[in-house]
């Protein structure tokens, strides 16, 4: 059994990827950003999963059509560290949170997480203690490109184990790995995704992923306007 968690908020203009500003205005950025979620939902809800949640940062009314079948939930008050570590608390068994941010997220990049959640005690042959022998892996990170994570699973979710790392860093993913190899995980490693921050991380994505929404709607901003909206949707 396993719980796939997907963090996002509302892509309403100026509150979503305000990075990718000025290169874009707001309204393309929350298109682009709604493509990115979109396409993110459309690869966690094909996974062999027993509980998909959205933690959704907006009101539940505007949540995306892809996130039919999932469980939305709030999100908690307060910083980045405090909500994904309220969320893992919600729930039991082994968990995988991904963001909204790798639109070029598949099944493949997943496959170690739904392999090792088949049976979480399975020794992971990618990891042995000083003896030799194989050790058991409790836990998974993806990092991404600018320094920061993309994924995080646990077996025995433990908000703890999060709260109080700092946030949007370009440090970020390490001390995320160092504070759950501290606690005694053993952690495996998944492949290192670009998050999308800026124009120039959209285009080498889009050009990784060109078939999804989010290339479509990358692509629709380089267009004059009046036809940005129209491409983008064209393309749903």
């Amino acid at each position: 059994m396993l719980t796939v968690i997907v963090i996002a908020k509302e892509c309403v203009p100026g509150r979503v990827k305000t990075r990718l500003t000025p290169d874009l205005t707001f309204e393309q950025a929350a298109v682009v950003a709604s493509a990115s979620l979109a396409d993110t939902l459309d690869v966690v809800r094909l996974l062999p999963a027993t509980r998909r949640i959205l933690a959704f940062d907006g009101d539940p009314a505007m949540a995306p059509p892809q996130a039919a079948g999932f469980e939305i939930i709030p999100q908690a008050a307060g910083g980045l560290d405090a909500r994904l570590a309220d969320v893992f608390d919600r729930c039991s068994g082994p968990t995988l949170l991904v963001g909204m941010d790798t639109p070029q997220l598949t099944r493949e990049h997943l496959a170690p997480v739904l392999a090792w959640a088949e049976d979480p005690s399975r020794s992971h042959p990618s990891h042995r203690d000083g003896t030799g022998r194989p050790d058991h892996t409790e836990g998974w990170i993806g990092l991404s490109t600018d320094g920061g994570f993309w994924a995080l699973a646990m077996a025995d979710p433990d908000g703890s184990l999060i709260e109080g790392v700092p946030m949007s860093q370009d440090d970020t993913g390490s001390i995320q790995l160092r504070r759950l190899q501290d606690s005694g995980l053993t952690v495996g490693l998944l492949a290192e995704l670009t998050d999308v921050d800026t124009a120039q991380d959209a285009a080498q994505v889009a050009a990784q992923a060109p078939d999804g929404r989010f290339a479509a709607a990358w692509q629709a901003t380089q267009y004059p306007a009046g036809h940005t909206l129209e491409l983008a949707e064209s393309r749903s």
